[in-house]
C-alpha cells in the first residue's frame, strides 16, 4: 500500500491502514504538545507550591526548583519543535502541519468516547 500523507486522517485511522510515515508524524506532534502542556502544568503547580510554602525554606526551594525545571522543559519542548521540524523536512516528514490543537482534541474525544460512558460538560 503506498504511503499517502493526508491531514484529515487521525492517528488511529493511519495505524489501521499501516501508514508508517503518518503514524510517526502524528506521534511526534502529540508527544511535543503533551510535553509542552505538562511543562505549563508543572509551572502552575510550582507556583501554587510557592504560594502555599508559608515561608518555609525547604518548601520554597522545592517550589522554585519545580518552576525552574518546568521552564527548562518548556524551552526544550520549543527547541524540539524547531529541531524536529528542520530534521523532518530534510527527511520528508512534515510534522509541523500536524500540530493542530483542535485535531488533537477531536482525536482524544474519539478515543475516550469509545472507552466507556463519557458525559459532555455542556
Amino acid at each position: 500500500m503506498p504511503v499517502e500523507s493526508s491531514g484529515s486522517k487521525s492517528i488511529v485511522e493511519a495505524a489501521q491502514e499501516y501508514e508508517v510515515l503518518e503514524i510517526i508524524n502524528r506521534g511526534l506532534a502529540y508527544a511535543i504538545i503533551i510535553a509542552g502542556f505538562l511543562s505549563v502544568v508543572f509551572i502552575f503547580i510550582g507556583g501554587i507550591s510557592f504560594i502555599l510554602s508559608g515561608g518555609q525554606e525547604d518548601k520554597i526551594k522545592s517550589a522554585v526548583s519545580t518552576i525552574r525545571y518546568a521552564i527548562i522543559g518548556l524551552v526544550i519542548t520549543i527547541l524540539a519543535i524547531v529541531i524536529v521540524g528542520t530534521v523532518g523536512k530534510a527527511m520528508g516528514l512534515d510534522i509541523i502541519r500536524y500540530i493542530n490543537f483542535s485535531d488533537i482534541i477531536d482525536t482524544i474525544t474519539s478515543i475516550t468516547s469509545g472507552a466507556g460512558d463519557t458525559k459532555s460538560l455542556d
